[in-house]
């Protein structure tokens, strides 16, 4: 299980230098609309301090966290769901995304130019979502011909005609399917085949002048905009610097605006919270590796993550949690003062857990 987000938003909003910042990359950002034309796709490491230690204690030869893949497409326009801007392609690039990430501009600068020659948060948003679901109501239109076609001659299907028709009348009344479909009774896990875009969950990055990221009353605007979704604040430019700063100039600059961690490494746990995921570590000589695993997870679920063989004979898991590990100093240690557990397939994974999986196929 991986981490894909998707980054949407309007030209000039700073999209791709936000995308360069997390993935590190030169891809091209510049001051007029569709500078990105093919989709941009990066893969990061979740921020996880916890492994560095644990390979120290281990010796292990490598780290690997848990991943998170971007992709950067084309800033959208009114009328990208009818295609304008090529907005059609641009979205189908997303489909598959497990998050959206909408980027909105909070920031002045006249040497940016605004597409709607405006900078207005709420209008911005507002654009994004009715493209978003404009282009869910022409998929979910075009779809439903042949899914009722479907219910006739196999009667299963008749849920999956119920909930297209739920979606399209949620959608129509103007409410992203993540928002409304739970409330109007609409089971959106019938409709995977679909890809909706409005079905995941979004994720707002507010770029914002970096006067504005210790404004409290201007910051709880921009939350009460999004609300209930996650809001993440951060100055671009300044995240674009950070990362080819030394680790000491990068944490001056950092304290410098006010801030404890980088936007960016927000933004990846944010992610990860909302949509409900956690990590559990292995370690050995050879690495030292975060794995991704939806929060309520079992062991042999766990263990199927690493390979489909380790959950079909999974016989027990032999785990324990990271801070007592590292409070033992070691897994001898650990064992001798009874941290170490051994956990039958009824166990609930929790974060952090350090695990060795025994399996017999």
């Amino acid at each position: 299980m991986s981490l894909t987000i998707g980054i949407v938003g309007l030209p000039n909003v700073g999209k791709s230098t936000l995308f360069n910042a997390l993935t590190k990359n030169d891809v091209l950002a510049a001051n007029y609309p569709f500078a990105t034309i093919e989709p941009n796709v990066g893969v990061v490491g979740l921020p996880d301090e916890r492994l560095e230690r644990l390979a120290s204690l281990f010796g292990s030869e490598k780290i690997i966290p848990a991943p998170v893949s971007f992709v950067d497409i084309a800033g959208l326009v009114r009328g990208a769901s009818k295609g304008q801007g090529r907005g059609n392609a641009f979205l189908a690039n997303i489909r598959d995304a497990t998050a959206i990430c909408q980027v909105v501009r909070a920031f002045s600068d006249p040497n940016v130019l605004h597409v709607d020659g405006k900078v207005s948060p709420a209008d911005d948003i507002e654009t994004i979502n009715t493209e978003l679901i404009l282009a869910d109501l022409q998929t979910v239109e075009k779809a439903l011909p042949r899914l009722q076609k479907e219910a006739k001659l196999k009667k299963d299907k008749a849920p999956v005609v119920a909930a297209a028709e739920g979606a399209f009348k949620v959608l129509n009344d103007g409410v992203t399917l993540h928002k409304g479909a739970a409330a109007a009774g609409v089971d959106v896990s019938l409709l995977g085949e679909l890809h909706l875009l409005t079905t995941k969950p979004f994720i707002y990055v507010f770029n914002v002048d970096e006067d504005e990221l210790n404004n409290n009353a201007f910051l709880d605007e921009m939350r009460a905009l999004v609300a209930p979704a996650e809001a993440v604040f951060m100055d671009a430019k300044i995240e674009s610097e950070l990362i080819d700063l030394p680790p000491d100039e990068a944490q001056e600059l950092l304290e410098s605006t006010g801030q404890t961690e980088p936007g960016l490494d927000q933004l990846i746990r944010v992610g990860f919270n909302t949509l409900g995921l956690q990590t559990y570590l292995t370690a050995g000589p050879k690495e030292a590796r975060a794995w991704v695993i939806p929060v309520g997870a079992t062991a042999p679920e766990a263990a199927g993550v690493i390979h489909s063989d380790f959950q079909r004979g999974f016989i027990k898991a032999e785990i324990v949690s990271f801070d007592d590990l590292m409070a033992a100093g070691s897994m001898s240690a650990a064992k001798a003062a009874g941290k170490v557990r051994m956990e039958g397939k009824d166990y609930t994974m929790k974060d952090g857990d350090v695990v060795e999986f025994r399996f017999n196929v």
